[in-house]
């Protein structure tokens, strides 16, 4: 066959016979390919690698930084204002002692730190795809023309037939020819705690969900016990995984609500800064009547541009977060991206897996059924700690002989084993086996003391096909007492009359049923009626509705060793001793977390891979969905377009059996609900959802390399109550960012309004050049923000629906508040800049003329000490608010005012920032009108507080 007319990879294995697929893929079982064939199809299919897509590099995310609109901005002005200076320093008219150029460097500094500070935040790698690769296999056996060989992993094509055993990384997709009792783990695949058994002689239908395709292996899973034989059928990015690595690639980055609140705040700033420089210079070539002053209104309009544009706020805004970080590892949430910090106060709705995240990731035996009663078994996880209740109430085993017996079954047909490791039960085999330990354990029935009592000597081990296994025990005498005169433990006494040996069944419940013809009751046995068959197959569907994996258990005695191969005719004429049901357990704190969430007006929502009954059974306990409730399955989404998803994606909490295509088209379509989405994940195939979600949160402790990398949060103690914790961070934070954006460029507007009021009221020069602004919007402005970034969160943060993430960062009054606050900020100080600019070119004046302008830098500068104290509450009084709950605001206020008369008062930073001295009086009148800004607030507070109306 020519490599033309080999099939694409797009085939359905699943639904071939063996035989089939073999013929599709021009192969042989036992001789597999020739070197001859290799080539071809290497050719066609490519090596069985994963694929990288080239992203930006490293230069473009910093070139990036420089395209944002405040930042071309200041650019514009430090060219400007260098060209300014190149011409003074050319022509001579530089003032004496003036350093040129400082200005245009200040601000180039500002723009490149600003600029560094962006690309350290962006530039982080992204390594899903890195640790994806991690998940294949790097050699591999083969069977090449009629020979075993080894091969490394990458040269494997469809049609080779590649050999399993227990430990291996299965390195490719593939059919399997041949199996014996092969299990192997797919929990990072499919989300699946369960070990999956495979069937090679199934052909399964096309819609069959990816977690029931029993006859296929995956490529990145893990051979648990048994061997198996293999037709490799999808290579490199045609695998499961490789479509999980095309989807990771495939999803976009979209801008966080803080990002896009930042670029609206740009966009507005620097719109109505040109636009109000447009005025002044057009204003004072009319009041002029021509050019002759045009390099006093530019250099007017350069420290408008300057000082409308916020320098310290990307700092500011960084640290913040930065710090909401700490606080949250200190929360053992992990913050891989620092704008999600902000993105967390957000979320509406948090889509969780189930596995590991929901719940404990450890099978808990909930339920026994014997002797047509069912008992109910309490305790978490594998700690040998609950009791056994009929109707809600503790039983004493003495009354229920029959469970000791069920639970010597438990213990003694099991293969794994129960163990303490450093301080935490652990068990070490298979989960459902260790689930039965546990049970037993709670029995007073240990598996240690029983290996003695009971020595195996025979088993017929569970495969696929059986669905069951049986071992066979040598009953040992034991020293007893009275309790049994044949020197047999009382727990097994009445299963036996005197037969030296004991076999224990366990399975599918139906089979061994099936298999079944006495019933064991109390101390006795009695003929299997058909209605207690009946009575049975309803407990374990009932079992079964409620989302438990039941086991069946029986026995039989025996005179003598079967003999090997002896299965079918010995596990007949058993005798049925119960039903055991089991189920991955929520974690107990989950419940509460989930209350949280709708307190918070959050949404939660669970999707899984595992079966509908198990994920409904889940989620109702834990409150996430009502009886009752729809649940959307793998195969019903697949059915769905893209719109009949999205108007059934509000109306439904519980997805199941869904692969990560669906995960992913989930998200999508909540996102454009317009849904603000958390996704909780820790397997491989959550990562694209991961990314694709506005916040992806990965488990720290189950979670894969691959879900963390692609994620934007760690939770380190895999705690789903932990989100309820950090979603408050997130919304402390944004409440804060909103509080010092308020103060910030409240100041800056007033900034604006003084400074091009100048020229228009008739005062000579510039009141602030463009080194004293930047001093003000980093240090005067910075500092007291920082201060207010660390104010402890208001008592209904979690009490209240989230904000929009699409809102305006002036929504909710912001925006009428830094407009308001900037006029009278500027009224304040044109009022004092008018008496000042008066006051110092009064004849008898003895100081600078200049000093006027001091007098103003000063002003805004002490001024925004008022603002920066009143404005910590948007309704409280300054007197009614403990001035020492938040330390650091003070500490700002006195270190700032501190700086600024430093400024002021020491001579070689009065003459670098152009300052002038200031006398008492000068500097008590600044205090006295800089006072009025911190009044007027307080006043606006008390007014507000009289109308009934609260701020926000």
């Amino acid at each position: 066959m020519s490599a033309n007319s080999l099939p694409e990879s797009a085939a359905v294995w699943h639904s071939l016979e063996v035989d089939k697929a073999l013929d599709l893929l021009d192969s042989n079982a036992d001789s597999g390919l020739t070197p001859q064939e290799i080539q071809p199809r290497l050719q066609k299919y490519g090596l069985n690698e994963l694929e990288e897509i080239a992203g930006r590099k490293a230069w473009e995310i910093l070139l990036d930084q420089f395209k944002n609109i405040m930042l071309l901005m200041l650019i514009g002005v430090a060219l400007i204002s260098g060209l300014i200076d190149l011409w003074g320093w050319r022509t001579g008219t530089l003032k004496p002692g003036e350093v040129p150029f400082k200005d245009t460097i200040a601000i180039l500094a500002i723009v490149i730190l600003n600029g560094i500070l962006g690309y350290v935040q962006e530039s982080r790698a992204e390594k899903a795809l890195a640790a994806l690769k991690k998940l294949t296999s790097p050699l591999v056996r083969v069977i090449r023309d009629a020979r075993l060989v080894e091969i490394a992993a990458k040269d494997l094509v469809p049609g080779d037939v590649m050999l399993l055993e227990a430990g291996m990384q299965i390195a490719a997709d593939g059919r399997l020819i041949e199996q014996s009792n092969l299990q192997i783990r797919e929990s990072a695949l499919t989300g699946e705690a369960q070990s999956v058994n495979k069937q090679a002689t199934l052909k399964l239908p096309e819609e069959t969900d990816l977690g029931d395709r029993l006859n296929v292996v995956f490529q990145g899973t893990e051979v648990l016990q048994g061997r198996g034989k293999v037709l490799v059928t999808n290579t490199g990015m045609t695998t499961e995984l490789g479509k999980i690595a095309a989807m990771l690639q495939a999803v976009e980055n979209e801008p966080t609500p803080l990002q896009r609140r930042m670029t609206q705040l740009g966009n507005v700033l620097v719109t109505g800064s040109l636009i109000l420089v447009a005025i002044v210079v057009v204003g004072g070539v009319i009041k002029d009547g021509g050019f002759k002053n045009i390099q006093e209104l530019l250099e007017v309009s350069l420290s408008m541009a300057v000082a409308v544009v916020p320098e310290g706020l990307p700092a500011v805004i960084t640290v913040t977060l930065a710090l909401g970080t700490q606080r949250m590892v200190r929360q053992n949430a992990l913050i891989r991206k620092l704008p999600a910090v902000e993105t967390l106060g957000s979320v509406t709705t948090i889509c969780s897996d189930k596995t590991g995240t929901l719940t404990q990731n450890k099978m808990v035996v909930q339920s026994v059924s014997t002797n047509n009663k069912t008992f109910g078994v309490t305790g978490e996880g594998y700690a040998p700690t609950g009791d056994f209740q009929l109707n809600g109430q503790k039983i004493s085993l003495e009354e229920s002989p029959e469970i000791l017996a069920l639970s010597v079954a438990c213990a003694v047909c099991n293969d794994s084993v129960l163990q303490k490791e450093q301080g935490e039960w652990a068990i070490l085999g298979d989960p459902t086996e260790g689930a039965l330990l546990t049970l037993a354990r709670k029995a007073g029935i240990e598996q240690d003391q029983w290996n003695s009592k009971l020595p195996r000597v025979r088993e017929f081990p569970f495969s696929s096909e059986r669905k069951r296994m049986s071992v066979i025990f040598q009953v040992q005498h034991v020293a007893t007492g009275e309790a049994s005169s044949r020197g047999v433990d009382p727990a097994i006494a009445s299963l036996l009359q005197s037969e030296p040996y004991l076999m224990f069944t366990k399975g599918s419940p139906e089979l061994i049923l099936a298999r079944s013809t006495q019933i064991h009751l109390g101390n006795d046995t009695a003929p299997l009626t058909e209605e207690q068959r009946q009575k049975i197959l309803a407990n374990n569907d009932q079992m079964a509705s409620k989302g438990l994996r039941v086991l069946g258990f029986a026995y039989k005695p025996l005179a003598q060793i079967p003999p090997e191969g002896s299965d079918e005719t010995s596990e007949q004429g058993l005798v049925w001793l119960g039903l055991v049901g089991m189920l991955d357990a929520p974690r107990p704190e989950v419940r509460l977390a989930v209350q949280e969430c709708r307190d918070a007006g959050i949404r939660p929502i669970m999707i899984t891979g595992d079966h509908q009954l198990t994920a409904r059974a889940i989620a109702t306990d834990l409150g996430i969905a009502q009886e009752g409730d729809r649940v959307l399955t793998g195969q019903e989404l697949q059915r769905m377009s893209d719109q009949e998803l999205e108007q059934n994606v509000d109306l439904v909490s519980i997805y199941a059996r869904v692969s990560p295509e669906h995960k992913l088209r989930i998200v999508q379509a909540l996102q454009r609900r317009g849904r603000f989405v958390a996704m909780t994940g820790d397997g491989v195939n959550d990562a694209p959802a991961l990314k694709q979600a506005d916040i992806g949160i990965a488990m720290g402790i189950t979670g894969t390399d691959v879900s963390k990398e692609a994620s934007d949060m760690v939770l380190l103690d895999d705690n789903f109550a932990t989100i309820v914790s950090a979603t408050k961070e997130g919304r402390v934070v944004y409440t804060n960012i909103r509080r010092f954006i308020k103060y910030i460029l409240g100041s800056n507007i007033g900034e604006v309004l003084t400074i091009a009021a100048a020229p228009l009221i008739g005062l000579g020069g510039v009141p602030l050049t463009p080194l004293q602004i930047l001093w003000m919007n980093l240090v005067t402005d910075g500092l007291p923000a920082l201060a207010l970034a660390v104010e402890p969160p208001e008592p209904d943060v979690m009490e209240r629906p989230p904000f929009s993430p699409r809102e305006s960062i002036f929504a909710r009054g912001l925006g009428s508040y830094m407009i308001r606050i900037g006029i009278i900020f500027a009224i304040i100080t044109i009022s004092l800049m008018w008496w000042a600019y008066q006051h110092t070119h009064a004849p008898e004046y003895q100081g600078d003329r200049d000093a006027w302008k001091t007098m103003v830098f000063t002003t805004l500068c002490i001024a925004q000490m008022g603002h920066a104290i009143a404005i910590r509450s948007n309704n409280r009084l300054t007197i009614e608010m403990n001035p020492f709950s938040n330390i650091f605001v003070l500490a700002a206020v006195v270190v700032t005012t501190i700086l600024q008369l430093m400024l002021v008062y020491v001579p070689p930073l009065r003459e670098f920032f152009g300052t002038h001295y200031l006398n008492m009086q000068e500097l008590g009148v600044c205090i006295g009108f800089s006072a009025l800004m911190f009044v007027w607030i307080e006043a606006e507070k008390i007014f507000l507080r009289i109308m009934g109306k609260k701020a926000v």
